[in-house]
């Protein structure tokens, strides 16, 4: 997608062939940095600080950190040792476990003279088949807002999202967005509900920022606004990302998405979610039993933004003695979900749905 007029992705190996360059996203928006990886420890922290975030974007780094521990070390133990140390970095995401999975699987029986290229080349395949994923995710979904577009012709389609499935979140495309792009490049009008999506504000701060990049029209609104924009009729359909989306259709995604929902339940807004098979956790069949991430308290009780003089602070909102509680993600039942938007099509938020769509998995 576009920054600046320019495409970019949120990673990339950097002209030296093996060092690891990512966009620094919690500088963003006031901010656009990039950092470099060296070193798997390096790739766990930008995981675990969220400098990187969003299931795909996490797995693909998780990839590339594999990649760098064995730059440095190419044995058994360290291949054992980089794959735990990315496994402990975040709970929720299914993407990350998948990913290393893969390049355990990939590396495992190589040679350790060939573990380095093995790995690159894995690496490499893991995010170009991200790409792919979400630019076939955009092709399915393209058809509900086509659908929309036809219901009130001339007049914009409103779609309100939560949190960040933008490319930021992926290699390319995103999930929730890659609709969303593609039919602002064939010319439907579409805009965009922005949810701020506290407490780490990835909708004002993320969301508003690549849309604007690349010139969709969007307007940002505060998390507690959705329900009242549909009950006076002015959201067409919902479209969120997941984290984490079960065998039976029940998805987590950031924390306010279930309150997203059942408002859309309430007014029949359809409700739709985003995601690549990678994000599927075929192991589970309930979503209260997947692991919500706790994060720190300071991420509630701090903000940071930009003064009128331009400089970057960041200043606490809540008295210092405050308990605080820090849930990352929630859990939309698969009966608040309309459908599921995968890289082979629309799926029922049910066990049969995906199955239909994934026979191989189910």
């Amino acid at each position: 997608m576009k920054v600046g007029g320019e495409a970019q992705r949120p990673i990339w190996v950097n002209p030296d062939g093996w060092s690891v360059g990512i966009i620094d996203q919690t500088r963003l928006p006031h901010r656009y940095e990039a950092v470099t990886l060296r070193t798997v420890e390096e790739a766990a922290r930008a995981i675990e600080n969220m400098l990187v975030r969003g299931a795909p974007l996490i797995g693909a780094t998780a990839a590339y950190g594999v990649c760098l521990a064995m730059r440095m070390d190419p044995s058994d133990v360290a291949l054992g040792h980089a794959c735990d140390r990315l496994l402990g970095t975040r709970p929720t995401a299914v993407n990350l476990r998948w990913a290393v999975e893969e390049m355990l699987g990939a590396l495992y029986t190589q040679p350790r003279g060939q573990r380095i290229e093995a790995a690159y080349a894995r690496a490499a395949e893991i995010c170009e088949a991200d790409v792919e994923i979400c630019r076939s995710i955009g092709v399915h979904g393209l058809k509900l807002i086509e659908e929309a577009a036809a219901r009130k012709p001339g007049e914009p389609v409103n779609v309100l999202t939560h949190c960040n499935a933008g490319w930021l979140a992926c290699v390319d495309w995103g999930t929730a967005t890659a609709p969303i792009y593609m039919a602002h490049e064939a010319g439907i009008p579409v805009h965009v509900w922005v949810d701020e999506t506290r407490p780490r504000n990835q909708g004002a701060a993320l969301t508003a920022w690549e849309l604007g990049q690349h010139g969709v029209p969007h307007t940002l609104i505060a998390d507690n606004a959705g329900g009242h924009l549909m009950q006076h009729g002015l959201v067409d359909l919902c479209l969120v990302g997941t984290d984490r989306t079960t065998a039976t259709g029940d998805v987590a995604n950031k924390i306010g998405t279930y309150l997203k929902a059942l408002a859309a339940r309430d007014n029949g807004v359809p409700f739709y979610v985003a995601l690549p098979s990678t994000t599927i956790d075929w192991t589970l069949a309930d979503g209260f039993a997947i692991p919500i991430e706790q994060r720190g308290a300071h991420e509630l009780s701090q903000i940071t933004g930009r003064t009128k003089w331009g400089e970057i602070v960041t200043v606490s909102i809540a008295p210092g003695d405050t308990p605080i509680r820090n849930d990352a993600f929630d859990v939309t039942p698969a009966r608040l979900v309309t459908g599921l938007i995968t890289e082979r099509g629309i799926a029922a938020a049910s066990r049969e749905g995906l199955a239909a769509l994934f026979p191989e998995k189910a």
